[in-house]
């Protein structure tokens, strides 16, 4: 629909959407719900300047009036009218051809079978034109179909064969994945053509080959062929459609495919599928009519068919790219960030496997609160890269075995300061974005006495939060090579001394909550050590709070005890896993 305003997406198919829902309730005779729909559809497009799809609300809206009192004759004509004149303002395909078929069935209802042929035969090439937006060709065909049977008009088509074109357009139109996608249409062309097999084959330009993973009756699996070969080579090299009567009277068709099958080839339907430029991408294969032979009708059918599947199969094949290219983009920037993070470890021996370390705590902690996907993946790479600006601190400092002095602790203060200047300077979506700030808060406190911009509570990236309790706990419970690592019970008391002034206190009220099996496998990363499944039935039992205060109570049975002794094991290395 060419417009030049600037519109919302997201309003617009809402808009399609009640369109569609009016069609269904056309459908269903159920005139009053398709005329409130058609209405809504119509106020929500004016706001859009959509004259297409205003066009084409006008056009069913009319349709619909007149079906439900045919004395609404004159006024559905006006009506028609409108979308008529929106129709060619707009030059909308789609739009026209609703205009036709709205004609169409008027007239046909009128009696008027000749004039409401021509308006169909309009609307029918039209539709095959503009890709069929709306899965509409059915009706259109069924129309045409029920005119030269000499029957007359009727109100339900819900019945019609035809209509079967319909629920093809809309069972594919989600469809994303592209060997799912021919699975669905070719089952639903073989019921709708009334065929015993169809197989639906696409174009490789690239390699110049044709290839399907639909072959119904068969095994399932890939086929592949030059693009010159057999009927379905034909038809994509020429843009012919082949309609063969007897297929071993035709020299075009190969008996050895049915000699290494058993199958028994009579009739033969082989259709070219074009895009809306025209272009041939795949081709239609259709074996076997189950009475008979094929007709002009399901050629017609046929070609009405290609319209609905061409949009969906390169929709599906164009996600099927995007798809691709995104878990490129994603390799390369999950491997950018691995390096810049290997380059910390490669200057920082004291404290490498830090960072990893930091990643795999917030991973538990984001695991335990129950945080989408989305969020978890901004903060594993937060995680990941929160020390990269240690790049940027001078090697005397970042590599002193005894205590800062007071100025090297304000220089070491600056590495969270440039890793926002590094992080910002990498292109990331919107989404990404938040990277940088949760990597470069993780040093704020939550009463807003931590660096370097001293943002407090929930100012503070709630991921950033996530990491201030990942990075003080690694810390504390690391071996340097100038000092030990600290009594878990006191590393575990710091954490509930300090929340509410340093932590967000619902944060390390989780963090306490992890299963301690959980935590230890962090602690073997150091090691490459691994925990014994009989330890790790028993560690699952209990988490850091009950170690805390398994150690603080006095009375401690000896369940309890030996949960804490295995603990320490693990976390003092002297564990044989």
């Amino acid at each position: 629909m060419a417009n030049t305003n600037i519109i919302d997406e997201k309003t617009v198919e809402y808009g399609k959407d009640l369109i569609r829902k009016g069609i269904v309730c056309l459908e269903n005779t159920d005139y009053d719900s398709a005329a409130k729909s058609l209405s809504q559809a119509a106020e929500i497009l004016k706001n859009q300047n959509l004259s297409g799809y205003i066009s084409i609300c006008y056009s069913l809206t009319a349709l619909v009036n007149y079906l439900a009192d045919t004395k609404n004759y004159k006024d559905a004509l006006k009506l028609i009218n409108d979308a008529v004149f929106l129709a060619g303002y707009s030059k909308d395909l789609s739009a026209q051809m609703f205009c036709e078929y709205a004609l169409g069935s008027i007239n046909y209802s009128e009696g008027l079978n000749d004039t409401a042929l021509l308006h169909y035969e309009n609307a029918k090439n039209i539709a095959i034109d503009s890709g069929d937006e709306f899965s509409f060709a059915g009706y259109i065909l069924s129309g045409i179909k029920r005119i030269n049977e000499g029957k007359k008009f009727s109100k339900s088509i819900k019945s019609d064969p035809l209509i079967s074109l319909v629920k093809i357009g809309r069972s594919i139109t989600a469809q994303t994945d592209i060997n799912v996608l021919l699975k669905v249409i070719a089952e639903e062309t073989k019921i709708a053509i009334q065929a015993d097999r169809c197989t639906v084959f696409l174009l490789d330009k690239d390699k110049n080959e044709i290839w399907s993973k639909v072959a119904l009756g068969m095994e399932n699996q890939e086929i592949r062929f030059p693009a010159d070969k057999g009927l379905a080579g034909y038809v994509i090299k020429t843009g012919e459609s082949v309609n063969i009567a007897d297929a071993y009277k035709d020299e075009r068709f190969n008996p050895n495919v049915d000699l290494k099958t058993g199958y028994k080839t009579k009739t033969i339907l082989c259709m070219p599928i074009k895009n809306n430029n025209q272009e041939i991408i795949g081709a239609f294969q259709v074996l076997n009519k189950l009475n008979g032979k094929f007709s002009k009708s399901d050629e017609d059918l046929l070609v009405a068919i290609g319209g609905s599947a061409s949009i969906a199969i390169e929709n599906a094949q164009l996600f099927e790219q995007q798809k691709e290219l995104y878990k490129e983009q994603k390799a390369l920037f999950e491997s950018f960030i691995d390096t810049l993070a290997t380059s910390i470890d490669a200057r920082d021996k004291i404290t490498a496997g830090h960072s990893s370390r930091v990643k795999l705590y917030s991973m538990l902690i984001v695991d335990e609160l129950g945080c989408d996907k989305k969020f978890k993946e901004l903060v594993e790479k937060a995680a990941t890269l929160h020390d990269i600006g240690k790049i940027g601190i001078r090697d005397a400092v970042l590599q002193k075995e005894g205590k800062l002095t007071e100025e090297e602790y304000r220089h070491i203060q600056e590495h969270v300061k440039i890793t926002h200047n590094i992080l910002e300077k990498i292109y990331m979506s919107e989404d990404f974005k938040i990277i940088t700030e949760i990597a470069c808060s993780h040093h704020e406190k939550y009463d807003g006495s931590g660096y370097y911009r001293h943002l407090k509570g929930e100012d503070i990236p709630y991921g950033g939060r996530i990491l201030a309790v990942s990075d003080v706990f690694d810390a504390i419970t690391s071996k340097r090579h100038y000092r030990d690592k600290m009594p878990i019970a006191n590393v575990i008391g710091i954490l509930i001394k300090d929340s509410g002034t340093h932590f967000d206190k619902n944060i390390v009220d989780v963090f306490l909550k992890i299963p301690v099996n959980k935590i230890v496998k962090v602690f073997l990363t150091e090691n490459h050590h691994s925990l014994k499944a009989e330890d790790e039935e028993i560690l699952s039992h209990y988490n850091l709070s009950d170690i805390y205060n398994f150690i603080n109570n006095k009375n401690a049975d000896e369940k309890q005890l030996q949960a804490v002794n295995l603990f320490n094991a693990y976390y003092c290395g002297n564990s044989e896993g």
